[in-house]
Parts: structure tokens; sequence; C-alpha cells
């Protein structure tokens, strides 16, 4: 069927479709992935919130559940299997600037540069962290696009921000349950009940960023939907995250 010049059609007919824009949301996808954990991540920042008082929080939960945001829209107007490429994508990038962030650290400084120490606590991050960060987005975001593809079949196109804030929440549940206990738990510093406060609170806060940018998120897929001309539905898409189906 066809509605204001969007044509809704299969996954499967998409594949030799050309693609105007995917590569760019793809570009932005990982970008903005990469940049949050480099520039968001060392840094912990905090608010004044009325009532509650001052709340410390990681400075890159303000721009990294924009990476599921992006992640909705391709789902939403590409269909799984391109999204699921961005998804590896995103996943190769990050295991390389942990691999280059690695060498670069562990290279010695020469004489006279002060900044090793500086370098070194922005740069060399905790195995741990790292293993537990990757883990976590990986199976948070093949969670989030999962759970998109499936609600925008049996809500047959309607409805889109129950499905990307519903799977935002699976998602970003999922990402939460999985980092927070695999880089912190047993730690010294982090009791249990201090751990499971911080990946509430911060589960709250993804969620919330999340539904604040519905507008946004409304708009980028409109445009992008009229923009290529079609609305993918994964009815008959084969959803493992290992197959190369485009």
């Amino acid at each position: 069927d066809q509605d204001g010049g969007v044509v809704a059609v299969s996954a499967e007919a998409v594949a030799a479709r050309p693609m105007r824009y995917f590569d760019f949301v793809m570009a932005a996808f990982v970008t903005i992935l990469l940049l949050s954990n480099v520039i968001g991540a060392g840094k912990r920042a905090v608010i004044d919130l009325p009532v509650i008082g001052a709340w410390p929080f990681g400075a890159g939960i303000l721009f990294f559940p924009v990476s599921y945001v992006i992640g909705d829209v391709l789902t939403e107007v590409y269909g799984y299997a391109r999204a699921r490429r961005c998804i590896w994508a995103g996943f190769g990038a990050m295991l390389f600037m942990v691999f280059m962030s690695w060498v670069v650290v562990k290279l010695p400084p020469a004489d006279g540069w002060t900044g090793q120490g500086a370098y070194e606590s922005v740069f060399g991050q905790v195995p741990r962290i790292v293993l537990a960060s990757i883990c976590a987005f990986w199976a948070g975001e093949f969670a989030n696009s999962l759970v998109l593809a499936k609600m925008k079949i049996w809500t047959e196109g309607r409805h889109l921000w129950t499905r990307t804030i519903g799977s935002t929440v699976v998602g970003q549940g999922i990402d939460s349950l999985i980092f927070y206990p695999l880089a912190f738990f047993g730690a010294p510093d982090w009791p249990v009940d201090a751990m499971l406060m911080v990946m509430a609170s911060q589960f709250v806060l993804k969620v919330s960023w999340e539904a604040l940018l519905t507008p946004i998120t409304y708009a980028a897929v409109g445009w992008l939907k009229r923009a290529e001309g079609l609305d993918v539905f994964d009815r008959a898409t084969d959803f493992s995250p290992f197959r190369t189906q485009t």
C-alpha cells in the first residue's frame, strides 16, 4: 500500500533498493556511540533537582541514549536487517577504540611531555568496565531493535511512540542489568545496595530522556520515510543477530 508517497514494503524488498540517507544515519549512530563513551564516560557531573537535591550522574548519559533514538529510527525506517548491520558496525568500532586506546596509552611518553597521567586517567579504561560496556551495548541494542520491529508488526505501523519507548524500556533495561553487575558487582567501593540504586536511577534517566526526545524521533522518522519513499515491515525477517541478510 502507499500513503503520501511512502510505500510499505517487506524487508526483503529493500535489499536491492538504493538508500539515499542510510549511510549518513549509520555514521551518526556510530559517531554518537563512540563519542558518548570517550568524552562522556570519564566525567561525573551533578545537577540540583527540586525536592531531590544534588543528583550525580555520568556525563555520557546525556548523549548515549541518542544512540537508542537513532537505532529506533534505523529499525523503523530501514528495517531490522539494516539496523543489525549498524549495530555490528558500532560493536566493531568500539572494539577498535578500546584497542587503539590501549596501544596509545601504553606507548612510552616523550621526554619533557607531562600529560601522561592525565591521558591515562581519561583513556586508560579499566578492562572490566570496558568488557561490561561492550557486552551491554550489544545485547541492549539488539533487544531494542528486535522489540521495535516486532511491535511495528503488532501495531500495523501505528502509534510510533509506543514502540520507541517500549523498545527502549526493554533495551535499556537489558543494558543496565548487564553493565552494572558485570562492571561493579563485588568491587570494594560498590556495595550491592549502592550499585542497585545507581542502576535503577540511570535506567529511569535514560528512558525519560528517550521519551522527551519522542518529538524529534517522530520528525526524523517522518522525514526519512518521505525522503526514501518506503516504510519497512519485518514480517519475514530472520531476527538472528548473526545473520548477514540485508
